[in-house]
């Protein structure tokens, strides 16, 4: 059986050899903020009949006012358009450019997104995260122990910065579907590390004498490893299929999430584990002393 926890700083090097690169990105680069962070503008127009998106995304991407994805539909004849904060002139430029490339179109609304609501909405997100870690870590606490609880909020960390450092590189635009993202990728990396630590405790309840942490938690994650593969195939199944079928406006959020699973697995099998098992010997180490 091959020593999982034995080889665990080549999972720990793997690791930061995918997030380093991400790191300099953010601190280069940043994220490529859409216009739910950034501000910008919201359009609202009502075509003729018969008007396909694609005719309106080719406009919009054709004046460089943002992605194809920032056009969506909102009724038989009636498409939102997010874009960059426009002038007057550029929004004239759009509106005349619509009504010549897909026919005369009709101005339901065009608001401003401000930084205000931006801001907010960037302090709920990040909000929104630091309660889920919180209330997380209790729970681990209370179930299980508190260095568990530590390990745990390190392998989220790592899927945390795996996405956003890969979505940094690749500039890909995010918005807020991109919180609901993360927020998806945290609750199932917990699910699969729960499952691992659980395993953990009914093996030490019954731990043979002279048995190594090391070897038990190796044992432990190969009980629960095929469980752990199949319920990524499983998934990953569905997010593939939803990438390439599911439409421009979501492939942004299905990839994020496509990400965070891989990477979730990983965590919660190469990295979580480990990480408990040398908080422990540190702590073994500090008695001794």
């Amino acid at each position: 059986m091959f020593d999982i926890i034995r080889h665990r700083k080549i999972w720990y090097i793997i690791s930061l050899l995918i997030i380093l690169p991400g790191l300099v990105s953010l601190a280069l680069q940043g994220l490529n903020l859409g216009i739910d962070f950034k501000g910008g503008n919201l359009v609202e127009i009502r075509t003729q009949a018969g008007v396909d998106i694609q005719q309106v995304r080719g406009v919009v991407e054709e004046l460089g006012y943002g992605a194809s994805r920032n056009v969506q539909k909102s009724g038989d004849d009636d498409f939102i358009i997010r874009t960059s904060e426009l002038s007057e002139d550029e929004s004239a430029t759009l509106i005349s450019t619509l009504n010549e490339e897909v026919g005369e179109i009709t101005l339901l609304r065009n608001q401003r997104v401000g930084p205000v609501i931006s801001g907010e909405l960037t302090y709920k997100a990040l909000l929104a995260l630091t309660v889920a870690s919180v209330l997380m870590m209790i729970y681990i606490t209370y179930r299980f122990e508190f260095k568990q609880g530590v390990a745990a909020i390190i392998a989220l960390l790592h899927d945390a910065l795996i996405v956003l450092g890969i979505f940094s590189i690749l500039q890909i635009e995010v918005g807020r579907e991109f919180v609901a993202a993360i927020l998806t990728i945290i609750g199932y990396s917990i699910n699969d590390t729960i499952i691992i630590f659980d395993r953990i405790r009914e093996n030490m309840k019954n731990r043979k004498k002279g048995e190594t942490l090391e070897g038990l938690v190796n044992i432990s994650l190969w009980q629960t490893l095929a469980r752990s593969i199949n319920t990524v195939l499983t998934v990953l199944f569905v997010l593939v299929a939803l990438y390439f079928l599911g439409g421009t406006t979501i492939k942004a959020l299905v990839l994020a999430i496509m990400i965070g699973v891989i990477s979730g697995a990983y965590s919660s099998i190469f990295n979580c584990s480990p990480v408990w098992v040398d908080l422990k010997l540190m702590e073994k180490k500090g008695r001794a002393h």
